[in-house]
């Protein structure tokens, strides 16, 4: 953007005709035509790549032409042929910046609308450019005029009145065209200015209005549509509405077409669904605390359970130790003995023998205290009741 291929051509342009050189007027053309067609080449190609084909606020911007496109444009274009007609070239690069910031935006946007195939991004940079370029050469033309520069002498004195009636011609066209490209982005831009300051004070005054108010806005049919969402607006209430709208200078020939819907069914599904969420809500409440509460009783159980495996014992294979090992043991019994004085519990193990009749007192007792002393060893015990039948 820095280095426009734009300005000089259109500088061409705008001098050849204040001057009336058909020559420069002719090559300035060819120039500018060649410039702009490999721009936009350029530009197309480079959004036709997957990776750049979303439209960007900058490009959004540059589709539709507003009046300050235009000042924009004028200003630039003064600045430069100010810049250019000076002895000191110092500020060229600024105005040239200028120029620039005017010219290559809208034509890549158009580039854009070429690569990605949407023909009214390509229509709308494409006339913003077209306004752009005639203002600058306008304003190139008009500075040409004020400080003088001399115009360019034919021998053939046909030729100078062929030419400079041609150059008046072009001028007055450019001219002319340049006065209704302005006067109509000017009440475009009246029209959507007061059409939106309308609708938003409808929104302050708690009108629910659906949509952006550009978009609600048609300027070529003069029609601005309203979504309105909510209580239901009354007839009298949108003629008062229209009174109010016709107030406005520019939009006196309006058609204010108001589009609502009752949101009472939309209100009636919300409340039913928030009260399926609140029913919902209590039920799986509910079933947490069920959960909860069968979580505890497991937690019990499983200490209960934890308790008893720590006073169970293999007494299986303790029978098979004591047949072994004592072979005068008639049966075993085994029992768990819960006694309490009243202050606390105390378990205690309980072993029954029963001898065969056959060994003798003894030998019943000598082997009795070995085995009592064998149990304890064997489970960890500090006591435990050994009683022979």
């Amino acid at each position: 953007m820095l280095i426009s291929p734009l300005m000089r051509p259109i500088l061409g342009i705008g001098l050849s005709i204040g001057i009336n050189d058909i020559d420069t007027l002719r090559r300035s053309l060819l120039n500018l035509g060649v410039m702009i067609v490999l721009s936009l080449v350029t530009s197309s190609l480079f959004f036709s790549i997957p990776l750049f084909n979303d439209a960007t606020p900058e490009i959004l911007a540059r589709t539709q032409p507003d009046v300050i496109d235009v000042l924009i444009a004028m200003a630039g274009g003064l600045a430069l042929i100010i810049a250019i007609s000076r002895p000191s070239p110092q500020t060229n690069t600024v105005a040239g910046v200028a120029i620039a910031t005017a010219l290559m935006p809208p034509l890549c946007t158009a580039g854009f609308g070429i690569g990605t195939g949407n023909l009214a991004y390509f229509g709308g940079a494409m006339f913003l450019f077209s306004i752009n370029t005639i203002f600058i050469a306008l304003s190139t033309f008009v500075i040409v005029k004020f400080l003088n520069f001399p115009i360019v002498k034919y021998i053939d004195s046909k030729r100078k009145k062929i030419i400079s009636r041609v150059a008046t011609f072009i001028v007055t066209v450019i001219f002319a065209f340049s006065i209704y490209s302005f006067y109509t982005l000017f009440k475009e831009n009246q029209f959507k200015k007061e059409a939106k300051n309308f609708i938003q004070s409808l929104k302050n005054d708690g009108v629910s209005i659906i949509g952006d108010n550009y978009k609600n806005i048609d300027y070529n049919d003069k029609i601005i549509t309203l979504y309105v969402f909510g209580n239901m607006i009354s007839d009298d209430q949108i003629n008062d509405w229209k009174i109010d709208l016709h107030k406005h200078e520019s939009l006196k020939s309006t058609t204010l077409n108001v589009r609502q819907e009752d949101d009472t069914e939309i209100h009636e599904k919300v409340k039913n669904l928030t009260d399926l969420y609140a029913q919902n809500q209590k039920i799986i409440s509910s079933r947490d605390e069920s959960i909860q509460d069968k979580e505890n009783r497991i937690n019990l159980l499983e200490g209960q359970i934890e308790s008893l495996a720590k006073h169970e014992i293999s007494f299986i294979q303790i029978c098979k130790e004591i047949k072994i090992s004592y072979s005068g043991v008639e049966n075993i019994s085994y029992a768990l003995e819960i006694n309490s004085d009243f202050a606390q519990l105390d378990t205690i193990r309980v072993f029954n023998l029963h001898w065969f009749d056959s060994i003798p007192e003894e030998n019943i007792t000598k082997e009795n205290e070995n085995l009592e002393k064998r149990l304890k060893t064997r489970l960890s015990l500090d006591t435990l009741i050994l009683n022979i039948k």
